[in-house]
């Protein structure tokens, strides 16, 4: 059977040592897409349009990944003095790149900024501080206090859901590294998992081989099962995708 190639989006950053402009991913989504049989590419954020839709032909999926907040512009969102380290570029080229992918049937996985970023792109909105504009809200920005695979809370998965399907379950724990959340869902959403403070955890393009978005992040959790088998279900419709 045919070897997915994966392509993971990126963020602009500086190096520490010399402040030398990088495009980079964290390892933890690579090393996720490897262990469940696809070789991951990284998609630069300065590709131009032409070169970016010549590289999606070759790819068989891709998936959003975590990183800063969204822009507060790309959903009229409320201003809060802990939104911090927007990327317009990274913003604007993500929503397109979400619509493109959409457009090609290609298999997405979005992770945690990558579910808002989708939210968004389909015309949903944002929450821009979750504490202070959800009532009764958890703390939903459990690092650096908390280790990345430090398990916050529990979430509730809808049965008739992808989610379910891939998970076997109703009930998961999970990590929470965020402080933004879903607001308003994006139109041809539907969200199939919920926090216990009701934010959206989880949400599913209709009608798709593969389009699925999580809030929590589950590359930091290669030893639980069923956050790997999240990567496997996810690889093996890529393995199939044209």
């Amino acid at each position: 059977m045919p070897t997915p190639l994966i392509g993971l989006t990126t963020r602009n950053l500086l190096s520490p040592s010399h402040q030398i402009p990088m495009i980079a991913s964290s390892r933890a989504y690579a090393n996720s897409i490897i262990r469940s049989g696809g070789v991951p590419v990284l998609v630069p954020l300065n590709l131009p349009q032409e070169m970016l839709s010549t590289l999606l032909v070759h790819l068989d999926g891709i998936v959003f990944t975590g990183g800063g907040d969204v822009g507060l512009d790309l959903y009229e969102g409320e201003a809060h003095e802990k939104v911090s380290k927007a990327d317009t570029e990274r913003d604007r080229n993500e929503k397109n790149l979400v619509h493109e992918v959409v457009e090609r049937k290609k298999p997405l996985l979005g992770i945690c900024r990558g579910l808002q970023i989708v939210n968004v792109a389909f015309g949903g909105s944002l929450y821009s501080h979750v504490l202070d504009q959800v009532e009764n809200a958890l703390e939903h920005q459990c690092f650096p206090c908390h280790p990345r695979d430090y398990l916050a809370h529990t979430v509730e998965v809808r049965r008739d859901s992808q989610l379910y399907k891939i998970l076997g379950r109703t009930q998961i724990s999970v990590n929470s590294m965020h402080h933004q959340g879903i607001k308003k869902l994006g139109m041809g959403l539907v969200s199939t998992a919920w926090a216990p403070d009701g934010l959206a955890e989880a949400v599913e393009l209709q009608d798709y081989p593969f389009g699925l978005a999580v809030q929590w992040h589950p590359e930091c959790l290669p030893e639980k099962s069923d956050m790997r088998a999240l990567f496997d279900g996810f690889i093996e419709v890529a393995r199939g995708a044209e």
